[in-house]
């Protein structure tokens, strides 16, 4: 049987995170799990986080003992070692069952993610890491092995040990099952799946049996840490990630699945056809749910997509996906003159829409700012600008919709690349 034959059957990249392996009995109970899957045969890469807060207390301890003086580099090294330390004693936990396991170490010729050498925010170079993965990863899946790397960790073509950042082992599964390629990745928590809220702030919220990409990019937003934002720019898009709960002890047992991908590089893009922005002022208005919901049916009567709005307390302007109907207009004018909170309403007509979209692009400092200084010096005017779910938002005039996407697309790279090194 050829190696591409070998790789159709079931193929599994399982994380698990350090509150899975806090203490023996979690690392047993995760073991078995894995020894469970493998008998069933399929192929299996394990990446595990360090146990519980190891990560926190080395670097406090180095940092102390430095006086807070340690070069990035040498706290790299100091650091890597919960994630190397975690993954010794799950290989030999899976031995101890008599799996055959393999663990990898940043320190041998095999080890599979090469990065650049940005020191405590170091990215995967794909390309080496898919020669690695070639070369050794995956045949020692195709052997029957359970290869066991640490998360978070990375190593420069030099040999300089790196560490990924925050969610580092969330980027090594994904870069992992993105190369092998995998059917699936697992993230093992401790909860049972993604929550429909936080259960600290809601009592009795349910897990989410699916959810696609583009909805999970406004939980992560949000603050939710069940999977690390960076790490989804790695995801494959044909490739489906479950989280699951390591009480379970089954791999089989039911989480949330996530579906689909987002853009690896940002995207421009203009909304079809034509927009407006319908401003109502008066007093108040923030304070008055009655007037929202009252303008928020009318338009729904029409049929027509609400593609921002803006609220302070004395105005409202709302963006809407067409050009001035006068009908629509009629109604609004008839609720706003009505309503004692609102006095008058004024429209724009004739605006494009364009979507400004990427991985964890609101968070990028600056961004905004580059967007706006680019537009300014052609003097092209924003009509409006906002900032949600790792896209910027913005309503130009319609004529200069195609050059100001042209002029974003340039500046926006260009920053990023500047950025990025």
């Amino acid at each position: 049987m050829s190696v591409n034959e070998k790789l159709h059957h079931r193929c599994l990249v399982v994380k698990f995170g350090g509150s899975s392996l806090a203490d023996g009995e979690s690392i047993s109970r995760a073991g078995d799990s894995v020894i469970k899957e493998a008998m069933a045969g399929t192929k299996i890469a394990v990446v595990v986080s360090a146990m519980g807060k190891t990560t926190d207390n080395l670097i406090a301890v180095a940092q102390d003992a430095c006086g807070g003086n340690l070069p990035l580099g040498e706290l790299d090294d100091i650091i890597a070692m919960g994630e190397r330390t975690s993954a010794r004693i799950f290989a030999a936990a899976l031995r101890a069952k008599g799996g055959k396991a393999v663990y990898l170490d940043p320190s041998s010729p095999d080890w599979p993610i090469i990065t650049n050498e940005s020191s405590g925010n170091a990215e995967p170079i794909l390309s080496l890491c898919e020669r690695m993965i070639e070369r050794s990863t995956r045949p020692l899946l195709d052997n029957g092995a359970i290869a066991v790397v640490p998360g978070f960790v990375g190593k420069t073509e030099g040999g300089a040990i790196t560490t990924l950042g925050r969610g580092g082992s969330d980027v090594t599964a994904m870069v992992l099952a993105r190369l092998l390629p995998a059917d699936q990745v697992i993230l093992v928590t401790d909860v049972d799946g993604i929550m429909s809220a936080d259960p600290k702030l809601v009592e009795r919220p349910r897990m989410i049996q699916e959810i696609e990409m583009s909805a999970l990019i406004g939980l992560t937003d949000s603050g939710s840490k069940f999977i690390h934002k960076k790490a989804l720019r790695y995801k494959s898009p044909t490739m489906d990630v479950k989280v699951i709960n390591n009480a379970r002890g089954d791999l089989r047992s039911e989480g949330t699945i996530i579906r689909g991908s987002f853009p690896e590089n940002i995207v421009v893009e203009p909304h079809p056809g034509v927009s407006m922005a319908v401003t109502v002022v008066g007093k108040a208005i923030s304070e008055s749910p009655e007037t929202l919901q009252n303008l928020f049916q009318e338009i729904r009567k029409f049929n027509i997509s609400i593609l921002g709005m803006s609220i302070n307390h004395n105005s409202l302007i709302l963006y809407l996906s067409m050009d001035g109907s006068r009908e629509l207009l009629e109604a609004l004018h008839s609720i706003v003159t009505a309503d004692q909170r609102t006095i008058a309403l004024a429209v724009r007509k004739d605006l494009s829409f364009i979507d400004v979209r990427g991985v964890g692009l609101e968070e990028t400092p600056g961004i905004v700012s580059v967007i706006s200084k680019a537009l300014s010096s052609a003097n092209i005017n924003i009509y409006g600008v906002f900032t949600i779910t790792s896209s910027v938002l913005l309503f130009v005039d319609l004529k200069d919709s195609e050059r100001a996407t042209r002029l974003i697309e340039d500046s926006v790279r260009s920053y990023t690349n500047l950025r990025d090194g």
